[in-house]
């Protein structure tokens, strides 16, 4: 019988002969780690373009944000349907990347804050677009027993060019000025869309496309056994805070250790760039571990790292050891947790609905993280930032033990 919290069909397949890294999965990793690195190279800039050059204030860079992220997430909606068929598929993956190429690296030459503010929100709404298609393009491209590390390979790509992003950002404005900074952010990203039109091209060799509705057939979704196991990852994402709060609380507990404000935050994005190093590794090894194992019990490994990492952001450490120990926990969780989700979807739907199924997903996510982000920002605040992490740690723990309970035979 299969695991019910992965859904009919989805215990690890057996592993034919032949390799699994093909050039169509490697150029889908390659993908990820150049996007990432381009636009991380602008969010790394960005808070001093707008402040410094453009004159602003924080206050618009918290807009700017809020409604790029929210729109990202909406299209990922919108998005899963029309990812269904595997024509508009490789469309939208391959115009995705260059979009959001074209519009990170313009806001360089934006005059004014809503000129910045649009194209951040062009970037951002072509990356939620493409989201789907990419995973769906990448289910097609892996042979199914080698799903977990397909996933990893790209969860890997994108954390490590969240580690590269920052460095060049850093190099950049200091060699030749903001400004010029945020217009080279565009090429990383157009390396992105040249990969993944070789990877669609690759897809096509594989078989013809074939053309499906869009239409999210939730109905299809829940037959299939997809709706069930996304308890457990709404519980995850309501506790899952974006990572620049864990920056702040850093940032704040190394300056009540007394360091200045200057070395507390450099010392806290250095720590940073170690959780998405880590996430990169873990996400590489977790691949092969849920390949051999099953998408559940990584899923919930990488919760219970989570809550424990949050416990840890909840004491009161005033020197980095403790928090470096946190923020690695936290790279490894997110490692492990996103590789299980995509995993599960590749694994319990058929071709026709795994469009749909990732773009649930992310709208999933969009929806939790927006309102844990929420409340714990609040509660950090209002109360203390114990209190805003413990919060996040008890969904984490639910998180956990949903898993645990769905775990068990469903009801005929």
């Amino acid at each position: 019988m299969a695991d019910p919290i992965e859904g009919p069909g989805a215990s690890p397949p057996e592993e034919p002969p032949g390799p699994w890294l093909t050039r169509g999965v490697t150029s889908v990793g390659a993908t990820s780690f150049f996007s990432d690195a381009g636009h991380e190279i602008t969010t790394a800039t960005l808070p001093t373009f707008l402040t410094s050059v453009l004159h602003s204030s924080a206050g618009a860079l918290g807009i700017i944000e809020g409604i790029s992220d929210a729109l990202s997430g909406l299209m990922s909606l919108v998005g899963g349907p029309l990812a269904n068929d595997e024509r508009t598929r490789r469309r939208l993956a391959s115009g995705g990347y260059l979009g959001t190429a074209l519009a990170t690296g313009a806001i360089g030459v934006a005059g004014t804050v809503w000129q910045a503010g649009a194209l951040r929100a062009v970037a951002w709404l072509s990356r939620g677009l493409r989201g789907p298609a990419r995973d769906s393009l990448l289910a097609s491209l892996a042979p199914p027993h080698a799903y977990g590390r397909a996933y990893g390979l790209e969860r890997a790509g994108d954390n490590l060019g969240a580690v590269a992003g920052p460095l060049l950002a850093a190099a950049l404005v200091t060699w030749i000025g903001v400004r010029p900074t945020m217009l080279v952010a565009a090429l990383p990203g157009l390396l992105a869309a040249v990969c993944i039109v070789f990877a669609a091209r690759e897809a096509v060799k594989l078989r013809a496309p074939i053309r499906r509705r869009a239409r999210y057939d939730l109905a299809g979704l829940r037959a299939a056994g997809l709706l069930r196991p996304l308890l457990p990852i709404a519980l995850f994402e309501l506790g899952n805070v974006t990572t620049t709060l864990l920056i702040l609380r850093s940032t704040d507990a190394l300056v009540s250790g007394g360091r200045s404000v200057a070395d507390a935050t450099s010392l806290a994005i250095l720590v940073y760039a170690a959780h998405n190093a880590f996430a990169a590794i873990v996400a590489a090894a977790g691949g092969h571990w849920i390949d051999r194992a099953s998408p559940r019990v990584v899923f919930a490994t990488g919760a219970a790292l989570y809550a424990v990492a949050y416990a840890g952001f909840a004491l009161p450490w005033h020197t980095w050891p403790p928090l470096l120990v946190a923020f690695v926990l936290a790279g490894s969780g997110i490692g492990l947790a996103e590789t299980a989700q995509a995993t599960l979807v590749a694994r319990t739907l058929p071709e026709r609905l795994r469009g749909s199924g990732f773009g649930l997903l992310g709208g999933v996510r969009l929806i939790g993280d927006f309102l844990s982000s929420s409340v714990v920002g609040v509660l950090y605040s209002a109360v203390s930032p114990s209190a805003g992490f413990a919060y996040a740690a008890s969904w984490m723990v639910l998180s956990v033990a949903t898993s645990l309970i769905l775990a068990r035979p469903a009801p005929s």
